[in-house]
């Protein structure tokens, strides 16, 4: 992709231009302001609080800054600074003018943002509270639905809503639908006279039909906005307190066909259509982890688990945006299964320490990330690797796993190890760990798996156990995973990102894999059909006065 026209997911609260971050005392005050003149791209301006990916990149950030530089946060009030208006949701000429892949895209950044919010208040203690003082509409709506509770101004005119049906043809994408039913049980007859309604709905229906938790009237409101978050922030128990970490200015090298961190690497390959992610572990040359709440303290964000993860979901966000064409990600570590093993040690005794917690939901959801990327995903586990604990993950995300034996040489052969957080510490969008959704739940296999604990394993254990896809020797390595790599970049992507999809995703359901799953599927599909974006489609003729054109036979 040409370098003017990369997005750049790193950002700080000086630079931005769409969101207002204030605090006072356990709770913060994320306030939408955005720059109608800040769009990420020209050909559309952010009228009516409407937003972009730019708009989300910043929002992302600043849900980080207050996990971890601001503890002592319990409830985050996310309202607007204008009058009269909330959020009126995604900009419509924004997605009139987007390739389709840069929507997708969008919306599914737009999903973990959101999804974001919602660990957060179940793992984190951090509870949210959408204050909606004005017109709350489609992705606005979604975001006031990803809080805790919703208190809506009822001014005779605020209204909540999803028109993205009636409007534009295509679906409330970013977990609308799937949050108005599985998540406030809205009955859905109700929900369906709801989603194809342009007005919305305000005040006491918006109650008595559950879209909202309360109402408030102008006077009142800003009183009872305050008033429920310091209730909310009663029932969490981050710290009072406890001194943030400062997240400093994400360093990283930007090459033709590179991305260098410090702990991450990415090396591309255009012909072949492949990039190489290397993670590289703690190691006794890099000096001992601390292994209390102390020495993690004073590290802050140079703590290894937090500064890898940091550039971790970095790469991917560029990947994933910058790169799409690169269909193949190759993933390797480097360092000491024993150094791996023993920082998840520390992980586990200190789970409970707010900055220790915080940095294990930080590497769940970058994780989570990894699944929900459409990208081929293959593990490549070779001298050197040290695929343990936490670091194994990477490869327990992957379609597939591809482990050296060498049988000759103990000494040099790989191995891998699980450590007691692969057994539920990261689970996936399903809500399993990775080797529940392995093993379909079989306890018989994942008791075998769990009864190696901190034991390092080489490929041949590995592969009897069912932890590695196949296990060859280094006679058959290098043609056996080239063959393998050539013959997935060959095939079509839209049906590899449909196969891996159900693939990656084959345990339960839950709210939120229906909403990647909708997205993936439905919506996906809805983007690319005429009725949306033809020439006279609904998306396209959307504020031009111009009538859609349907095509009327149901597909």
């Amino acid at each position: 992709m040409s370098p003017d026209l990369r997005v750049e997911y790193r950002t700080h609260p000086s630079q931005y231009r769409h969101w207002k971050l204030s605090f006072e005392g356990p709770v913060a005050t994320l306030a939408a302001d955005f720059d109608e003149h800040g769009g990420l791209r020209p050909g559309y301006k952010l009228k009516l609080n409407s937003y972009d990916l730019g708009v989300d990149i910043e929002l992302n950030d600043a849900i980080n800054r207050i996990r971890f530089e601001h503890p002592e946060v319990r409830t985050v009030v996310v309202t607007s600074a204008k009058e009269k208006v909330f959020c009126s949701g995604a900009n419509i000429f924004m997605l009139g003018v987007s390739s389709h892949a840069w929507k997708v895209n969008f919306c599914k950044f737009t999903n973990e943002t959101r999804n974001g919010l919602e660990d957060s208040s179940q793992h984190g203690g951090l509870k949210f509270l959408a204050a909606v003082n004005g017109a709350c509409a489609g992705g606005g709506y979604e975001l006031a639905l990803a809080c805790d509770e919703i208190i809506l101004v009822d001014d005779r005119s605020s209204a909540v809503s999803l028109p993205e049906v009636p409007l534009l043809g295509v679906l409330p994408g970013t977990g609308g639908l799937t949050r108005v039913t599985d998540k406030r049980k809205v009955r859905h007859d109700l929900a369906d006279i709801f989603c194809t309604t342009n007005e919305g709905v305000r005040g006491q229906k918006a109650k008595d039909w559950r879209l909202v938790d309360e109402i408030a009237k102008p006077a009142q409101f800003a009183a009872r906005v305050q008033e429920r978050a310091l209730q909310l922030a009663a029932r969490s128990d981050r710290p009072a307190d406890a001194r943030g970490v400062t997240l400093t200015p994400l360093q990283r090298t930007t090459e033709a066909d590179a991305l260098r961190y410090g702990h991450v690497s990415v090396e591309i390959d255009r012909a072949r259509r492949t990039a190489v992610f290397t993670v590289k572990g703690p190691s006794s040359e890099s000096g001992a982890q601390p292994t209390d709440a102390t020495g993690i303290e004073a590290l802050g964000d140079a703590w290894y688990p937090l500064a890898m993860c940091r550039e971790l979901e970095d790469a991917i966000l560029q990947m994933r945006t910058n790169e799409p064409e690169i269909g193949m990600w190759l993933v390797r570590t480097e360092g000491e299964v024993g150094a791996a093993l023993a920082l998840d040690q520390t992980l586990a005794a200190l789970q409970g320490h707010w900055l220790v917690r915080e940095t294990i939901g930080y590497l769940r959801r970058t994780f989570s990330r990894l699944d929900l990327s459409s990208r081929s995903l293959y593990a490549l586990i070779e001298p050197g690797s040290c695929f343990a604990g936490t670091l194994l993950e990477l490869a327990l995300a992957c379609d597939r796993s591809y482990m050296l034996m060498l049988p000759d040489d103990a000494a040099k052969t790989p191995r891998i190890a699980v450590s007691t957080l692969n057994f539920g510490t990261y689970p996936m969008a399903t809500a399993q760990s990775r080797l529940q959704r392995r093993f379909y739940d079989d306890e018989a296999a994942l008791g075998a798996v769990r009864a190696t604990l901190g034991t390092p394993l080489d490929a041949d254990a590995a592969f009897a156990l069912g932890l590695v896809t196949s296990n060859p020797d280094d006679i058959d390595w290098a043609d056996e995973t080239r063959i393998a790599i050539e013959e997935r970049v060959a095939m079509s992507p839209d049906a590899l990102t449909g196969m891996e999809a159900n693939l990656r995703f084959n345990g339960r359901e839950t709210m939120a894999t229906r909403v990647f799953g909708r997205l993936t599927a439905w919506q996906n599909w809805i983007f690319q059909r005429p009725n949306a974006v033809g020439e006279k489609g609904a998306l396209k003729v959307y504020g031009k006065g111009d009538k859609a054109a349907f095509d009327w036979n149901r597909v």
